[in-house]
């Protein structure tokens, strides 16, 4: 036992630990960078970078670390790159780790879900911003548990560098026992630095993922939950907070609400519309999805302040039509004019590139809902609406939680200003969301089935949150749903899309009280019996 404790603070077997992490940070220095490269190149919109990529990947990935490792000792100086030993094991750990590494990275981003990444999109923010503001912010918590492993196996696989004669921890291990005979001490001895070691990163890794814990308690409440008579006491709050009484709703609108109760005097709009001038203009839209028509030839004009739902069954190309409206689907065939502008096109008729799209989003100004809401998740309700107006509007940090909270407390959803998605309700995600597509002052906004995802208790509160926006806003509003009696509440005209093409328009009242189109009468009475079936 005294050999042990002798063989552990012995200086030849620290500097062989000094060795080993030596080659084990460069290489992992060096393989999270030439990792974040091959992830990018597979991530590539470009076919031949994502081939070279994955070529990599399977040539070091398939070969053996040892065979790596002499390879670069050995044959590097054929071709006149002579490196030490050192240098030589470093470069072959790196290389080795790298596809690893990126397979982590790679996984991770496309992990994130894609509607996220549409929303920023119809918010205006440019490529980089979504990859660093939405994609990089989510993936990068979720990669740390894989990068901690990779760590790990990259410090044990260190130890193939004896082959090249790299005096690291394994290698001094040896040359020691086969001085003294003392096996079973030595290697001992050696097996305990090895796990100090790797026990090191494990709590390195730990820390990490505890400092980006979105759901962790922060300052004082993270030591104060520590004590008995605290976590007690706030489970009690938890759960007497989490009732509530039954039949109510679970976040009630603001007294603002009871305004937005009065029936909208259809004929003073309908005056008024025919006086403004067009917002959205489509001619002869076409789309296909793998052989499949989406969109058949499409013509529609929307005038400014005017609300339109677009009715129809699913697969009519309700939704389609939404997103190429705000270019974030192409087409085929036809034209677009938003606001006498053409969104993803130039003067001269070029496709703009994906960052000159985002600005003209931005500045032409379409907001967009969807139906699975496509909050941020690593975002609190504040700053799913305040970062967005930060990234994209260049507003500051006071103005941009102003804004927030002023729009929040309109969507009666002040209390949950710093909650995150995953914590809200339905229906509460869905009115944030709404939030989030009038924090930049839209002339337009798209709503995309708003309620289709929600429970049938919480429709009715964000059914209500747009119909105040059709009454006080005077938005332009193109709506897709199957909520017939808002469509007629609400709506100035509505549109019947079958087959990807409107097969019926006009007032809401006479489309939907006196369809004169067989396939519109048949989809209302299919309608009107599913409604009553719920009920």
């Amino acid at each position: 036992m005294d050999l042990f404790f002798h063989y552990l603070s012995q200086s030849y077997l620290m500097t062989g630990i000094a060795y080993t992490l030596l080659i084990t940070g460069i290489g992992l220095l060096g393989g999270a960078i030439m990792g974040i490269v091959l992830a990018a190149m597979q991530l590539s919109r470009f076919r031949m970078l994502a081939v070279v990529a994955r070529a990599y990947a399977i040539i070091f990935r398939g070969t053996p670390l040892i065979l790596q490792m002499i390879f670069c000792y050995n044959a590097l100086p054929l071709i006149g790159i002579r490196l030490t030993a050192v240098e030589a094991a470093s470069l072959a750990l790196a290389l080795n780790e790298a596809p690893f590494i990126a397979e982590i990275i790679r996984a991770n981003v496309l992990a994130v879900d894609r509607g996220q990444i549409a929303a920023g999109q119809a918010l205006g923010m440019t490529p980089s911003a979504i990859m660093r503001r939405i994609i990089a912010a989510q993936a990068i918590r979720t990669m740390v548990p894989g990068l901690g492993n990779e760590a790990v196996s990259a410090l044990k696989n260190s130890s193939l560098a004896s082959v090249v004669s790299v005096q690291e921890l394994t290698l001094r291990s040896t040359q020691l026992a086969s001085a003294t005979f003392d096996f079973f001490s030595i290697f001992f001895a050696s097996g305990l630095m090895y796990l100090v070691l790797t026990g090191g990163i494990a709590v390195i890794q730990l820390v990490v993922e505890a400092m980006l814990d979105l759901d962790a308690p922060s300052g004082r409440d993270r030591l104060t939950r520590l004590l008995p008579l605290r976590r007690a006491r706030s489970a009690h709050v938890d759960e007497i907070a989490s009732e509530k009484p039954v039949g109510t709703s679970l976040t009630p609108l603001p007294p603002a609400s009871v305004k937005a109760a009065r029936p909208i005097d259809k004929e003073k709009r309908c005056a008024a519309l025919a006086s403004s001038r067009p917002a959205i203009e489509i001619r002869h839209l076409c789309k296909t999805y793998s052989g499949r028509t989406v969109l058949n030839g499409l013509d529609l004009n929307i005038r400014i302040g005017e609300v339109v739902a677009l009715l129809g069954p699913s697969g009519s190309g309700k939704s389609t039509l939404l997103r190429c409206i705000n270019h974030l689907e192409t087409w085929d065939g036809g034209t677009i004019g938003v606001l006498g502008r053409r969104i993803g096109t130039g003067p001269d008729g070029r496709s703009l590139s994906p960052r000159a799209i985002a600005n003209e989003r931005a500045s032409v100004g379409v907001g967009m809902v969807f139906q699975n809401f496509n909050l941020f998740g690593h975002l609190t309700a504040k700053e799913n609406i305040a970062g967005p107006l930060r990234w994209v509007q260049g507003l500051s940090v006071n103005e941009s939680d102003r804004r927030a909270m002023e729009l929040l407390a309109r969507v009666g959803l002040s209390h949950r200003a710093d909650a995150l998605p995953r914590h809200m309700s339905g229906g509460q995600q869905q009115r944030v969301a709404i939030a989030r597509a009038l924090a930049p002052n839209p002339a337009i906004l798209l709503l995309d089935e708003p309620t289709s995802a929600l429970d049938p208790e919480l429709v009715s509160e964000v059914l209500e949150v747009i119909r105040r926006l059709a009454i006080e806003d005077g938005l332009t509003m193109v709506i897709s749903t199957h909520q017939i009696g808002f469509a007629r509440d609400v709506a100035d005209r509505a549109v019947f899309l079958a087959d990807g093409a409107v097969i019926e328009q006009g007032a809401a009242d006479d489309v939907l009280l006196r369809p004169k189109n067989p396939r519109t009468a048949q989809f209302l009475q299919i309608i009107d019996e599913e409604a009553s079936q719920t009920t």
